[in-house]
C-alpha cells in the first residue's frame, strides 16, 4: 500500500497471540541492547504460548526479509541518550525523521514493553527553524555562512522536531505491524516523525525495525 497525500504512516492492525514475556525473560540481556537470530530464537524451551509467539518472530521476520528488507529483532533495556549538546540532544528519545538516499521504509513493530510513538507533521516544527535553538547551533558552528545547512545536515540536527504545545503524540501500541515514510529523493509525502518511548520501570521492549 503506498503512502499518499498526508498519510505517512500505514498499520496493520493486529491482534497477536502467544506469551512474548517468556522469551523476553528467557534471553540474558548484556547491555543495553541484544539482537536476537533465528537460531537464537530456536534454541529457547518454550511453553505452547511461548512457542506461538516465537512462530510469530520467525514469521515477521521471513515476511520482511522475503519483501527485501532486513529486519532486525531487538530486546531493548535502553537507548544510549545523547549528551553532547545540552539544548540539543539527537538520539531516537526526540522526535525525529528517517532518511535514506534510496526510495525505503522503515517497519516495525513492538511485542512487549513501551512502544514508539508518532506525531503528526503539523503538530510539530524542524528544531533548527526554532530561533533560540539556531542561534545555539550557530555559535557552535564555526565555518563558513554557507555551509551552515551543510553542518546541520551533516550532524543530523535538520531530522528532529520540537512538539507544539497542543501536539498529542500517538502511541504505535502492541503487535502492529507498522510502515512510516522516510525522506528520501523520491518520496511523494512528508517523512513520519517518530520517536522511541521511555522504558516502563524493569520491562524490556522487543522490537522489530527496519
Amino acid at each position: 500500500m503506498p503512502f499518499h497525500g498526508e498519510i505517512n504512516a500505514i498499520c496493520w492492525a493486529r491482534k497477536l497471540p502467544g506469551d512474548f514475556s517468556e522469551i523476553v525473560k528467557m534471553i540474558e540481556l548484556e547491555g543495553n541492547i541484544v539482537a536476537l537470530n533465528h537460531n537464537e530464537l530456536f534454541k529457547l524451551q518454550l511453553s505452547e504460548q511461548g512457542v506461538l509467539a516465537r512462530e510469530i518472530l520467525l514469521n515477521d521476520l521471513e515476511m520482511l526479509e522475503g519483501y527485501g528488507a532486513s529486519p532486525l529483532l531487538n530486546l531493548i533495556k535502553c537507548y544510549e541518550r545523547d549528551n553532547a549538546y545540552a539544548f540539543f540532544p539527537t538520539d531516537v528519545y526526540s522526535f525525529h525523521v528517517d532518511r535514506s538516499p534510496i526510495p525505503i521504509d522503515t517497519f516495525l513493530c513492538t511485542y512487549i514493553g513501551a512502544s514508539t510513538e508518532i506525531l503528526p507533521n503539523s503538530q510539530a516544527i524542524q528544531k533548527v527553524l526554532v530561533p533560540e535553538i539556531r542561534d545555539e547551533l550557530k555559535k557552535l558552528y564555526r565555518g563558513l555562512d554557507e555551509e551552515f545547512e551543510s553542518f546541520l545536515s551533516e550532524h543530523f540536527f535538520d531530522l528532529h522536531y520540537l512538539p507544539i504545545p497542543e501536539a498529542r503524540p500517538i502511541s504505535l501500541g502492541l503487535g502492529h505491524l507498522w510502515k512510516l515514510a522516510v525522506d528520501h529523493p523520491k518520496s511523494q509525502v512528508f517523512p513520519c516523525l517518530h520517536r522511541a518511548p521511555k522504558e516502563k520501570n524493569g520491562q524490556n521492549r522487543l522490537l522489530m525495525i527496519c
